[in-house]
């Protein structure tokens, strides 16, 4: 019998890249505190996130391996999330007009029953056409990305903000770097490749 995975995160973005890799898994919600630290780095507060995700996710299970992961985008050396509202959007694409934003996204695996935990921080940079006030606010308008750090939906109509992307994973930009998982997972004795 194959090994338990299991998804730390409610995210449906994430459970839809997470399906990409066609094995079974389930979800659940780790409801974990998300406030930043003072004087965390972007690295530092995604690493810490998506570790504490897998451990949380593992005391709802007898077995198996836990997948945790978070994101922050940076702009102009800040650390901005989720906008969750139209006016932050607004501000958080305005911030980005013209600029490389880098986002950080954090990856932890956690084995239940040895207690192995490992994880990662994957970089991904997204240079921003020069966008006008009416273009930021008719994207916000049709897709609506309140739930998104950045304020985009690169997987939608978000692509059109860009000039390129620059990243080992595309899947990072959206939440879940799955080559770096696929490795982990193989680390751990679970073959994506050799499931059935």
């Amino acid at each position: 019998m194959s090994t338990p995975i299991i998804l730390a995160s409610t995210s449906q973005y994430r459970k839809q890249i997470l399906a990409k890799l066609d094995f079974p898994f389930s979800s659940c919600d780790p409801r974990v505190d998300e406030a930043h630290l003072v004087h965390e780095s972007p690295t530092e507060l995604v690493l810490r996130l998506a570790e504490a995700k897998a451990k949380a996710g593992a005391l709802l299970y007898p077995e198996g391996l836990v997948i945790g992961s978070d994101q922050v985008a940076v702009i102009d050396g800040k650390i901005i999330g989720k906008p969750l509202n139209h006016d932050t959007a607004v501000k958080q694409l305005t911030a980005s007009s013209g600029k490389v934003i880098t986002f950080y996204t954090g990856i932890s695996l956690h084995n239940i029953v040895s207690g192995h935990n490992e994880s990662h921080c994957e970089t991904f940079k997204v240079h921003f056409k020069h966008l006008s006030q009416q273009q930021i606010e008719h994207y916000l308008l049709r897709e609506q990305p309140y739930y998104c750090a950045g304020s985009f939906m690169c997987e939608g109509l978000g692509i059109a903000l860009f000039e390129r992307l620059e990243g080992k994973d595309p899947n990072t930009l959206i939440g879940l770097p799955l080559i770096t998982l696929t490795e982990m997972l193989a680390s751990q004795g679970y073959d994506v490749l050799a499931q059935r």
